[in-house]
């Protein structure tokens, strides 16, 4: 019987991921930290407490960027989202203005840290802080088929850029993912806005797959595979979230002192396993620990794998054993070969 269940489970996953790699999958992920920043100085603000370059953001862009302590240590990671007024249909066509607000997005473990650096040093901006957390819900298509999906073909193909649509009467912001479209609504419309667009076309997924997906493109998550002893550069998010011509901002000293002089003492890597491991398995080489696992995932076309942060003598094609039990971890560059 187990087997037989264990077999399912298995079953389901792959069409689960088939799914995300090949049409259109629907996963709600409104438990995110989520904020607001108002006012004529929101920008000017945020842009000398982030790592990227936020000053020359429009509406309609965004940015991803990571916030640290004075010593360079991530507090944690934040999409930011330059949105104009909620009006579908009205956007002019000249060039972009400036946002009637900057809507942030973090993992829930990171909200706090976020919220309380927001607080204490927007003394003396023109910034008002809003909390939206409880207020939006937030739903992520995932696949190719997700911009047909969301009613949103005409959403720009970069990273981050948004958008005000009405779907069949709900209103909401989508916004362009690395793997589709995220919907951000009030969160009272989310169950409806759900069923427009499980009627559209798409298809819930569970966890596991979504993770799947995350996991094969090697984008690590905050509380899990990066946390507060990590620099970005250890992360790989320098090309994505760092940006090294900007001015000012907390913790970019030692940020750029690694950049430009040093090389980090570790770095993020994929493991194929031979077997599925718990996360936070510590990795040894030989007799030394050289890190302990983080995201794992079981993927139908690579097999069980993970991401890790792990010391740079652990180098690709290095095999560690992983815990206490002979699961041998085979160091990879990222994103898994294989992945799509």
């Amino acid at each position: 019987m187990l087997e037989a269940m264990a077999a399912t489970d298995t079953d389901l996953l792959a069409r689960e991921v088939r799914i995300l790699h090949e049409s259109c999958g629907l996963y709600d992920r409104s438990e995110r930290g989520k904020l607001a920043l108002s006012g004529a100085g929101a920008i000017e603000f945020l842009n000398g407490q982030v790592t990227n370059e936020l000053a020359d953001l429009r509406a309609g862009e965004g940015r991803y960027a990571a916030f640290l302590t004075h010593k360079g240590k991530m507090l944690g990671d934040v999409r930011v989202l330059a949105v104009e007024r909620d009006a579908p249909g009205d956007a002019a066509e000249e060039a972009p203005a400036q946002p009637h607000e900057l809507l942030l997005d973090t993992e829930r473990i990171a909200l706090q840290a976020l919220f309380d650096m927001i607080r204490r040093f927007k003394v003396g901006f023109d910034v008002e802080l809003h909390k939206r957390t409880l207020q939006r819900g937030l739903l992520s298509l995932i696949g190719p088929d997700s911009a047909r999906v969301a009613g949103a073909d005409a959403l720009a193909r970069e990273e981050h850029a948004n958008v005000a649509i009405a779907l069949d009467g709900t209103r909401a912001l989508a916004i362009r993912t690395d793997v589709g479209v995220d919907l951000l609504c009030e969160a009272e419309h989310a169950e409806r806005l759900s069923e427009a667009l499980l009627a559209r076309g798409a298809s819930a997924v569970g966890e596991q797959a979504v993770e799947c997906v995350r996991v094969e493109r090697g984008r690590p998550r905050f509380g899990v595979d990066i946390d507060e002893t990590t620099i970005p550069q250890e992360a790989a998010l320098n090309e994505r979230a760092v940006s090294f011509t900007k001015g000012c901002y907390v913790g970019q000293e030692t940020v750029a002192r690694l950049f430009y002089r040093g090389k980090p003492n570790r770095h993020l890597r994929g493991l194929r396993l031979s077997a599925p491991v718990d996360r936070g398995a510590e990795l040894r080489l030989g007799e030394r620990t050289v890190g302990h696992v983080g995201s794992v995932a079981l993927s139908p076309s690579l097999g069980p794998i993970a991401l890790a942060l792990v010391r740079r003598e652990a180098a690709p094609g290095e095999t560690l054993q992983a815990g206490d039990d002979g699961v041998g971890a085979e160091v990879v560059e990222l994103p898994f070969d294989g992945s799509r």
